[in-house]
């Protein structure tokens, strides 16, 4: 995004904003983080912009060397994009930034992508047990699947099948959400057939239970803020 949109300013933070800037450009690298993805899920995955403002932002991040377009073997035998090594650079970068908008208010209705979802869970990870056991998960979120493997205070996040899982679950981004993050019981949930699990069933309940929940939403139509409960 250089030219006309340049900060002009030989800062590194402006320089690195030269080229990531611009609107969806770092959520467009958030979509790529876990691996590459053909244009149409990287549209699943960000539906706020127009088709014409991704194809935008992807010909820019290609022009500055962040992204890549390559051909996927078979089956998809397709184009996709993905990060280059100095796209790369960004996740670390993404992952902070995550973490720093976690504490923030939440103030849209709209859906995680299950790539944000994933992101999240990286950014709010916080044990809450003492057991320091490596514990694999196997996550069935169709059309995606990913290994999560929790070990002591380190958590990882791959979109790949897990090797060994104690747990798979088997549901979709919305309700993986809620579970963790809005304290959806998963007795009900699984009544409802809004969940499958296979395997360790503590070990499920250890991995919802291992994250910071967010800050209570912003209500828009109200004056003040909401204070919190001092027992009054």
């Amino acid at each position: 995004m250089r030219g006309e949109r340049s900060y002009d300013d030989p800062c590194g933070i402006a320089r690195a904003l030269d080229l990531v800037g611009e609107r969806w450009a770092l959520l467009m690298v958030r979509e790529l983080v876990f691996g590459p993805k053909r244009f149409t899920d990287l549209r699943r995955g960000l539906p706020g912009p127009s088709q014409n403002v991704l194809a935008q932002r992807l010909r820019e991040l290609r022009r500055d060397g962040i992204v890549e377009q390559i051909r996927l073997g078979p089956p998809a035998a397709t184009q996709a994009y993905r990060l280059t090594e100095r796209g790369r650079g960004l996740e670390p970068i993404l992952l902070e930034l995550a973490r720093w908008g976690s504490d923030l208010p939440i103030t849209s209705g709209a859906e995680l992508s299950t790539d944000a979802l994933m992101f999240a869970l990286r950014a709010t990870y916080r044990p809450r047990t003492r057991s320091t056991r490596r514990v694999e998960y196997e996550l069935q979120l169709e059309p995606d699947r990913f290994q999560v493997v929790l070990d002591g205070p380190e958590i990882q996040v791959a979109r790949a099948a897990a090797v060994s899982p104690d747990a798979v679950i088997t549901t979709s981004p919305p309700i993986l959400r809620d579970l963790i993050y809005t304290g959806r019981p998963l007795d009900q949930a699984i009544a409802d057939n809004l969940i499958m699990i296979e395997g360790n069933r503590r070990a499920i309940v250890r991995l919802i239970g291992s994250f910071r929940q967010p800050p209570l939403p912003i209500d828009p139509d109200a004056s003040t803020l909401p204070r919190p409960n001092d027992g009054s």
